[in-house]
């Protein structure tokens, strides 16, 4: 691997962190350019899975303020994500992903319009959810173990899809919720990382080199989100998902 390529991906991966604990749209860089040094799709997917492990320990050491605000949802998220990126990870070795990636534009265009949503960001962290009906809180449970199913599975964008769920289904601020994001991903991101090191071809050289990128990134994206207009940071993330629901639209169905 030349040394060019070596920075390439360490400059991709810093990149990709930072979009990833922002916004959760890492996939806009790092999926294409494991496509573009050469992977097969399967492979990319298990290697970015595998490299996006390291921006969750970066942004879990600069989010343990968020964090410690709402250890009860941040626990529950975190527990459904962890079980439903098991399944989703097993699922991916009994039926490959390329069955999956017809509804991944659709999935990603949802989450950008679920960003688009008004919602006002509250001022101050509340302690826990207020009370709500079991009904409405087992749909909300099954929405979120659904987004770890898909992030064990298939993973492109899982960040930014829990991210639009966890804006309308908790009663945190954005800043909360993006750190309880980050955290629930690495969750599901380490388990499938396990289950893919025995059942799939994860490139270890690539997955490193990146994954040392996504560490930097990963610490630093929770820090600037702090300093970011939320109304601003929302508007964006929707169109990077917009953007990224073409580009996985066209590679499916045009290409």
């Amino acid at each position: 691997m030349s040394v060019l390529i070596l920075f390439y991906l360490f400059l991709a991966g810093i990149v990709a962190g930072l979009l990833s604990t922002m916004a959760g749209l890492a996939s806009l860089v790092s999926y294409p350019v494991l496509l573009s040094v050469g992977l097969p799709p399967v492979s990319a997917n298990v290697t970015n899975t595998t490299s996006a492990v390291f921006t969750g320990f970066g942004s879990l050491l600069s989010s343990r303020k968020e964090l410690r605000h709402s250890p009860k949802t941040t626990l529950s998220v975190t527990v459904l994500t962890f079980i439903g990126g098991i399944c989703g990870s097993f699922l991916l070795v009994m039926e490959p992903a390329s069955t999956f990636e017809h509804i991944v534009p659709f999935l990603i265009f949802i989450a950008g319009c679920l960003m688009l949503i008004p919602k006002k960001d509250r001022t101050q962290v509340t302690a826990a959810n207020e009370q709500q009906p079991k009904l409405v809180l087992f749909g909300k449970g099954v929405a979120i173990f659904l987004v770890g199913i898909y992030t064990g599975y298939f993973g492109a964008s899982a960040g930014m899809i829990l991210l639009a769920v966890l804006t309308v289904t908790i009663n945190q601020t954005f800043v909360v919720s993006n750190a309880i994001k980050n955290l629930a991903i690495l969750s599901s991101n380490f388990i499938a990382m396990v289950v893919y090191a025995f059942t799939a071809h994860i490139v270890w050289g690539d997955a490193i080199i990146m994954g040392a990128g996504f560490f930097i990134g990963g610490y630093l994206g929770p820090i600037v989100v702090r300093h970011i207009s939320v109304t601003i940071l929302r508007k964006l993330i929707a169109v990077g998902a917009f953007v990224l629901a073409g580009y996985f639209f066209y590679t499916t169905y045009l290409k």
